[in-house]
Order: structure tokens, then sequence, then C-alpha cells
């Protein structure tokens, strides 16, 4: 406890600042949602033959797994692509159904008695919805509001992968490096913001109740929670309107920015923020757009949303290029260079001196125990162990489907397909036996883990390079030149040891590092 609370102490500004991002996504999509939903709820009411279609949509919205969602988003023009704007209209699809089903339902459930004395006092459909329909209605419709806003709180996190931000990143970030402070510190601030939601909206649905008189003493509280919810909403938007307003000033005063993006795990994001401080140093604008998930990154290259990105030769030859796997490091980077010009109109750096090849992890007690070496001298134990790997890992041309025939592995059972940052937390408890990891992580020697060797060289070689767009390569090539063969195998892991180790942060090893150069 005392642990988390120097954390907290540490580290309140980023948290807070990650807390308005929150505020701002959940605040923006749920408004959208409930300026489509409540007209769509009341004209249900009027056209009932349009309720299946629509509330049918709203259900289909409400199925799709958050992530997937985000990915369908992305390509579409003006309304996908990275940062804020997917992840709001994401969310704001998700909080339609609740606004639309209790506006259909708070307006459908008026006694029609009501309806009838109304169209007696000779009241038009627009007088009756004014003054009859939506009062009633609002306890009903606040209900339905307030549930959007809870899911929005909760679906939110996810958008930290579209580089949207929000509490999301911590939690990410804890997964990643095996940090419970920052998986505690994001969960818990996500679930008071949606019970304070929850509370604030709870307030105005009670003063919205029919016969109901608050006493001084509630509305007291009501109000109280309702302005401080406020403010946090203005505290929230404004940072978030000011840096969209300075984004749009420096796309159309400095075309020299350059946007530098990177994955979302350690080493990735500390040789982009490398990379970053260079051109800085250097005098060039530099946006970031970090931790990133799956492909956004050379989706955001093709369409031009970002300019410069770490990566590997072996991804980008077998999963973008969708070559079979070969060990020769120079044909891959060769035909990976040459392909990426040609089909993206792509630049690839010269390779930064490292490999960040797939390693086959066990826990160090057990290859210590069994004498275990190589991947071969783990294929008789294997057929009583439990493996675990990534999403990415098992879907590669150079993954699973490849690595187990050649090694003739035969599992126990089916291996897990889960996250890859929670492969490593289960092998370290004992839940997992194998898993594959990258050999330049920092956990390995965190949690002591032991890579076995690759004895039948299957995976290719995986080069550290940049890619870039092609209208940047010139403001690039000084920097990238000077990357050239730049950083070591033992030297990238030692990096990646002090953020995941040591818990220290990307930007301070980064500028650590280049402050020696």
């Amino acid at each position: 406890m005392t642990e988390f609370l120097d954390f907290l102490r540490v580290n309140w500004p980023e948290l807070l600042t990650l807390t308005r991002e929150h505020i701002f996504l959940v605040i923006i999509s749920t408004g959208i949602a409930v300026l489509l939903g409540v007209p769509l709820g009341i004209l249900l009411t009027r056209v009932k033959s349009l309720q299946t279609p629509i509330l049918g949509f709203a259900n289909i919205m409400q199925t799709v797994p958050s992530l997937a969602l985000f990915g369908l988003l992305i390509p579409i023009p003006f309304i996908g692509g990275i940062g804020a704007r997917t992840a709001i209209i994401a969310l704001a699809l998700y909080a339609l159904l609740p606004v639309i089903r209790n506006t259909v339902t708070g307006i459908l459930g008026i006694d029609p008695k009501l309806r009838e004395a109304a169209v007696a006092m000779g009241m038009t459909g627009g007088q009756m919805l004014r003054l009859v329909e939506l009062p009633l209605a609002m306890p009903v419709i606040l209900t339905g509001i307030r549930v959007a806003v809870v899911i929005s709180v909760g679906v939110a996190t996810v958008a930290a992968a579209v580089g949207a931000g929000g509490l999301g990143t911590y939690i990410f970030r804890g997964l990643r490096q095996n940090d419970n402070n920052l998986l505690l510190a994001g969960a818990l601030a996500s679930a008071l913001l949606a019970l304070l939601c929850d509370f604030a909206l709870g307030q105005f649905e009670k003063s919205y109740a029919i016969g109901e008189r608050l006493s001084s003493r509630r509305r007291f509280v009501g109000f109280g929670v309702v302005a401080g919810f406020a403010l946090l909403v203005g505290i929230g938007f404004l940072p978030n309107f000011r840096s969209e307003i300075s984004n749009l000033k420096t796309v159309t005063e400095d075309q020299k920015k350059i946007v530098v993006a990177s994955k979302d795990f350690t080493e990735s994001i500390i040789l982009a923020e490398i990379l970053a401080q260079m051109l800085e140093k250097r005098g060039v604008a530099v946006e970031r757009r970090f931790e990133l998930g799956g492909n956004l990154v050379h989706d955001g290259l093709l369409s031009g949303q970002i300019d410069v990105y770490p990566e590997y030769t072996g991804t980008a030859y077998t999963a973008i290029l969708k070559h079979k796997p070969i060990t020769d490091p120079q044909a891959v980077y060769d035909q990976t260079k040459a392909e990426y010009s040609d089909k993206f109109k792509l630049g690839v750096s010269p390779p930064l001196g490292f490999s960040n090849d797939f390693a086959i992890l066990v826990r160090g007690e057990v290859a210590r125990k069994n004498n275990l070496k190589t991947i071969s001298d783990a294929v008789p134990l294997a057929k009583t162990w439990q493996a675990g790997f990534g999403q990415d890992f098992m879907s590669r041309a150079d993954g699973y489907p490849g690595f187990s025939k050649a090694y003739a592995f035969s599992f126990a059972k089916q291996p897990r397909e889960m996250d890859l940052s929670l492969t490593y937390r289960a092998l370290q408890s004992g839940k997992l036996d194998i898993i594959a990891g990258n050999s330049t992580d920092g956990l390995i020697a965190a949690l002591d883990l032991f890579q076995l060797a690759d004895d039948k060289h299957y995976f290719p070689p995986y080069q550290a390079v940049f890619i870039a767009r092609q209208e940047v390569a010139d403001i690039l090539k000084e920097t990238l030149d000077k990357l050239n063969n730049a950083i070591s195998t033992d030297e990238m892991r030692r990096l990646n040891y002090e953020v995941d180790g040591k818990k220290r942060t990307p930007r301070e090893v980064a500028a650590e590092w280049v402050g020696k150069i």
C-alpha cells in the first residue's frame, strides 16, 4: 500500500492528465449519443415501423467487441483514423442503445389517459411532446443516459489502443511492464470516475421523479456532485480543445512537423522516443503518437496520419508483405526495403544494430533444474506443459503453426491464445510453462526467465529499423544515419530493463541515451 501511495505521489500529474483525457472522451461521445438517440427515440414512437431496423442496429453496435469496432472505423475516411476522433465515434455508437431504448420506453409507457386529456385540451403534437411526454418520460430517459455514461467510462479504457489516451493508457502500460501500481492506478481511477458519474446522474434522476420533493440537504449534495462533475468536464475538455487547435495550427503553419509513432510495447516506445528527442535537438518540431495497437502504425503511415515509427524486418517481411520466413538477414532487409518502396512508397532506414527475435521462454528455475539450453531440449517435457502465446504469434506465418511443426511439439493441451503482456505474468506465476516473447524484453531478466536457443534456426531475423513516409525522408535522413548500427542487442535489453525492471519512464531512459551520443 505504501508503494502504491508513493507511486501516486510521484505520478499524480500524469494520472490527472489521463483522467482529463478520459472525461473528454466520455462527455463528447455521450453528448453525441444523446443528441442522436433522443430524437431517434422520439421518432420511433411516432413511426413504429422503424423500431426494428434502428433498434437492431443499436443492438448490433453493443455486441461488436470494442477493439474490433475501433479497427473497423480506422480506415473509414473523415470519421476514422488514429486518436480521439475514432474513439469518440465508437463510444457514441456503444452509448446509442440505452438512450434510444429508454426514450422509446419512457414515452410509450405514459398512461394513455394523460394523452387523451392533452388532446381534449387542444394541444398540438409538439405541445404534447414538450409539455406532457418528455417531462413524464424524463426519469426513464435519464436512466438511459446514466447507463450510457457508465458504459462509456468502461469502454473508453480500450481507446488507449488507438492512441486516444485516457486511463486505459495506464492499464495497458501496467500489463506490458508487469507493474501492479500502473494497473491499480488506471483501474481505480476509472472505477471512481464511473461511480462519480453514476451518482451525479442519479441525483438528476431523483430530481425529476414525479411527485418527489428533494430535501434541501439532498439537493445540496446533488448540486454539489453535479457541479464537481461539470468542473471535471471543463478541465477535461479545455486542454484537449487547446491541443486540437494547436495541432491544427501546427499542421497549417509548420509543414515540417514530424509525427513519430510507436507500437504498444516498451521497446517500440523507447526507440520512438529516442528518434523524437534526436529530432528535437536538431530543432525539428515533433508530435508523439505512442502506444498504438496492432497494425495501426502501418495503417497510419499509409493514410499520412503519422510519418515514422520503429519496425522489424522480419515482421514487415512476413506479417505485412506476407512472405514465408527465410533466415538470411540481408536478404530479408533488401527485399523488405525494395517492396516497401514499390508497394507503399515508404522508406526503410538502415538497421539500428540489434535484432528483436522471437524468444521462446521458460521459467529460469525450470531451465536450471532440467538443464534446458535449446528449444529441442524442451520438446520431451512439453508433453505435460501448458503453452501460451500472443495473438500475433498464433496467427503469423512465422508463428506457432510453422514453429510447432518444425520442432514437432506435442503439448498436452491446446496452447492458450492471449495478450502477449499477460503471458509473461502467467509464466511467472506458473499458470503457463512456455511462451513466445521478444529477445530484448527487459522482463526476461526482471522475472528470471530463460530464453531457449532456436537451434533449428526457424525464426527469420528481426532487425530493428524505422519505417517512414518518403515525403519526410530528407528531414529524417541525418538522424536515421546517426542511428545506423548505434544500438546493440545488449544495450537495447538494458534500456528495456530500465523501464520494465526499474520502472523508469521511456522518456527519461531515452534522454539518458541520447545525451551520450
